[in-house]
C-alpha cells in the first residue's frame, strides 16, 4: 500500500512539472527502461485526465481562442521548417562536407559569410545614399558603348555608381517639406556600416576562438559523433547516405588529429629541410618585392598617361585596364608558385602547409593593396584631376571586375586543365586537390578592395555580391568535377577562426586606416561629390555639431561628440579593450 501511495505521489509530482523538467526527472530515475515507460504513460494519462477536467471550467472565450493559438503554433513550426529548407546553399554545403571534409567546406562557408556582408552593405548604401540621390539626379547625357562594363568609365562616370555624382545639396522633394542632408547621410551610412562590420567580426572571432581553441574536446567529440549524433528524423535514402558519409569523414579527421605522425629525421635530413625552408622564404620575399615594385611603377605610369590627359575615347579607356590586369596576373599566378613551394617543403601535416601558403599569400596581396593605397592617397588625391575620388572608385571597380574574371580563369586553368593533364597526359599526377589557402586569400583580397571602394563607389558591394554568387557555383562545379578529396584527411576546427582573423587583421583594420586618412586628412575635390568645398569630409560632422549646439534638446549629442568622438583617450581605451 505504501509503495502504491508513493508511486501515485510521484506521478502527481511529475504531472505538475513542465515537459522538459519531467523528461529529465524520468531519465534520472534508477529504473529499467520498461519501468520508465510505464511511469511516463501513467503521467501522460494523469495530465490528460486533468486537462479534460479543467476544460469544462474554461470560459467560452478561452475555448474559442485555443483553436487559433494551436493553428498559429503549427503554422510557425511549418514556417520554420521551410526557412530551414530555403537556407542559402544548405544542401550544397552538406554534399561538399561529406565528399571533401571540413577543410574544403570551411572555404565555402567563408564565401557564403562574405556574401551576407555584401548584401547587408548594398541594402544600407542603396537605402540611405543611392535612393535619395535619385531625387536630385540630373539626366546622363553620355552614350553607352558597352566598354564601360569593363572600364567603369564613360557612361558610368555620371551615375550613382561613383562618389562624384552625388550632390552636396540638402534634398527636398516638396518645397518647405522635410529635408535630407546628403553629406551627413553619406558619412554616417559608411561609418555605421564599418562599425557594424567591426563588431560582427570581433564577436565572430571571439565565439569561434572560444569554440575551437578553448572549449575543444577532441576525444569526447569523436565519441559523441560515433554514438550520439545520428538524427533519427532522417528517412530519405539519399539523406541517410549523405549523413553517413559526412559522419565518417568527420570521425576520420578526428582520428587524424589524434594520431599525428612523428618523423624521426637524421641530422643531414634536418639540415636539408631547413635549407629548403629558407630558400623557399627567400624566393617568396623576392617575388613579392618584385610584384609590388612592378605594380607601383605601372600605377605611376598609368597616372601620367591617362589621368592627366583626361581622355575619354575608347582606346584610352581600354588602356586603363593594364594596371588591374597586371595586378590580377600577379595575384593569380604567383600563388601557384607559392603552392609549389609548399609542396617542395614537405610539411608534416596538410594544415601546416595551408597556413604557410596563406601567410605568404596574405603578405603578397596586402602588400599590393598597400602599394595601391599609397598611390591613391598620396599621388592621385593630390593630382590635377577634377574629381580624384571618382578616379579611385573607377580604379577599384576595374580591380574588382578583373580579379573576378581571373578567379574564374583560375578555376579553368588551375583545376579543369590540371584534371585533363592528370588523367590523360601524365596519369601519375592524378586529380588536383582544392587549394584552400589560395582560394581563401582571393576572397579576402576581393573583400578588402570592396571595403576600400565603398567610400568612392557606394554600389560596389552590389557588384561583389553578384561576383561572389557566381564564384560559389563555379567553384562548386569545379570542385565536384575536377578535384579529389585531400589525400590526407585532417581536422580543421581552427581554420574558420584563422579566416576570420585574417579578414579582421590586416584586412578590415587596414581598410579602416585608409578610410580614416581619407575622411580626416585629405581635402575633397572642389568640383564633385557631397563634400565639395569642405577642408575635409569630417568637417561636415563638425559643422553639424555647431548647429546642434544652438538646440537644447540636442545637448546630449554635442556631449557625446566632444567627450567621446573627439577624445583621443576614449579611442585609446577602446583600442586597449579590443586588443
Amino acid at each position: 500500500y505504501c509503495g502504491f501511495y508513493a508511486e501515485e505521489k510521484l506521478i502527481e509530482n511529475l504531472a505538475s512539472m513542465s515537459t522538459s523538467e519531467r523528461i529529465k526527472a524520468i531519465q534520472k530515475m534508477p529504473e529499467t527502461m520498461k519501468k520508465k515507460r510505464e511511469i511516463r504513460n501513467k503521467v501522460l494519462k494523469e495530465i490528460t485526465k486533468k486537462s479534460k477536467h479543467g476544460s469544462t471550467r474554461l470560459s467560452c472565450c478561452t475555448q474559442c481562442l485555443q483553436g487559433p493559438v494551436v493553428s498559429l503554433r503549427r503554422f510557425g513550426n511549418t514556417l520554420a521548417e521551410y526557412f530551414h529548407l530555403l537556407q542559402l546553399w544548405n544542401k550544397t554545403l552538406k554534399i561538399i562536407g561529406a565528399e571533401f571534409g571540413t577543410s574544403v567546406l570551411s572555404y565555402f562557408i567563408f564565401l557564403k559569410w562574405l556574401l551576407t556582408f555584401n548584401i547587408f552593405s548594398f541594402l544600407i548604401n542603396f537605402s540611405f545614399i543611392t535612393i535619395p540621390q535619385f531625387v536630385a539626379a540630373e539626366p546622363n547625357n553620355l552614350s553607352f558603348t558597352g566598354l564601360e562594363l569593363f572600364t567603369g568609365d564613360g557612361y558610368f562616370h555620371q551615375t550613382v555608381l561613383y562618389y562624384g555624382f552625388y550632390t552636396n545639396a540638402t534634398i527636398r522633394k516638396i518645397k518647405n517639406g522635410p529635408s535630407y542632408n546628403m553629406q551627413l547621410a553619406y558619412i554616417f551610412t559608411v561609418g555605421i556600416y564599418f562599425l557594424i562590420c567591426f563588431l560582427i567580426l570581433l564577436f565572430s572571432m571571439a565565439k569561434s576562438f572560444c569554440r575551437n581553441f578553448i572549449s575543444i574536446q577532441i576525444y569526447t567529440g569523436n565519441a559523441s559523433k560515433l554514438l550520439c549524433t545520428w538524427d533519427f528524423n532522417i528517412t530519405n535514402e539519399k539523406a541517410v547516405k549523405l549523413k553517413q558519409k559526412n559522419l565518417s569523414t568527420q570521425i576520420k579527421e578526428g582520428f587524424t588529429e589524434v594520431n599525428k605522425e612523428v618523423l624521426n629525421l637524421s641530422v643531414r635530413e634536418r639540415v636539408i629541410r631547413i635549407v629548403v625552408h629558407l630558400a623557399s622564404w627567400f624566393a617568396f620575399l623576392a617575388t613579392a618585392a618584385a610584384a609590388c615594385s612592378g605594380v607601383y611603377f605601372l600605377a605611376i605610369n598609368n597616372l601620367k598617361l591617362f589621368v592627366k590627359g583626361q581622355k575619354h575615347d575608347q582606346e584610352s579607356q581600354a588602356a586603363t585596364l593594364v594596371l588591374p590586369v597586371v595586378a590580377s596576373l600577379l595575384n593569380t599566378f604567383v600563388p601557384f608558385f607559392y603552392s609549389w613551394l609548399g609542396h617542395l617543403e614537405r610539411f608534416h601535416t596538410p594544415g601546416y602547409q595551408i597556413y604557410v601558403t596563406i601567410a605568404r599569400n596574405v603578405i603578397l596581396k596586402m602588400s599590393i593593396i598597400g602599394v595601391l593605397c599609397h598611390y591613391w592617397l598620396n599621388i592621385v588625391a593630390v593630382s590635377e584631376s577634377q574629381c580624384w575620388e571618382t578616379l579611385i572608385g573607377q580604379d577599384i571597380y576595374r580591380l574588382v571586375l578583373v580579379d573576378f574574371i581571373f578567379c574564374l580563369l583560375g578555376s579553368f586553368f588551375g583545376e579543369f586543365l590540371r584534371r585533363i593533364v592528370g588523367t590523360t597526359v601524365c596519369v601519375s599526377l592524378g586529380l588536383p586537390e582544392f587549394d584552400i589557402g589560395r582560394n581563401v586569400l582571393d576572397l579576402i583580397y576581393a573583400q578588402t578592395l570592396t571595403w576600400i571602394g565603398i567610400l568612392f563607389s557606394p554600389l560596389l558591394p552590389a557588384i561583389q555580391m553578384i561576383s561572389f554568387s557566381i564564384v560559389f557555383y563555379v567553384k562548386k562545379v569545379s570542385l565536384l568535377m575536377n578535384c579529389q578529396p585531400p589525400r590526407k584527411v585532417w581536422r580543421t576546427a581552427q581554420m574558420s577562426t584563422s579566416f576570420m582573423f585574417l579578414l579582421f587583421f590586416p584586412s578590415l583594420v587596414g581598410v579602416l586606416s585608409v578610410i580614416g586618412v581619407t575622411v580626416w586628412r585629405l581635402k575633397p575635390s572642389e568640383a564633385c561629390g557631397p563634400f565639395r568645398g569642405l577642408p575635409s569630409m569630417y568637417a561636415a560632422v563638425s559643422e553639424w555639431i555647431k548647429i546642434l549646439e544652438n538646440y537644447t534638446a540636442s545637448k546630449w549629442v554635442v556631449w557625446i561628440y566632444h567627450n567621446l568622438i573627439s577624445s583621443e583617450l576614449f579611442f585609446f581605451v577602446l583600442t586597449a579593450i579590443v586588443l
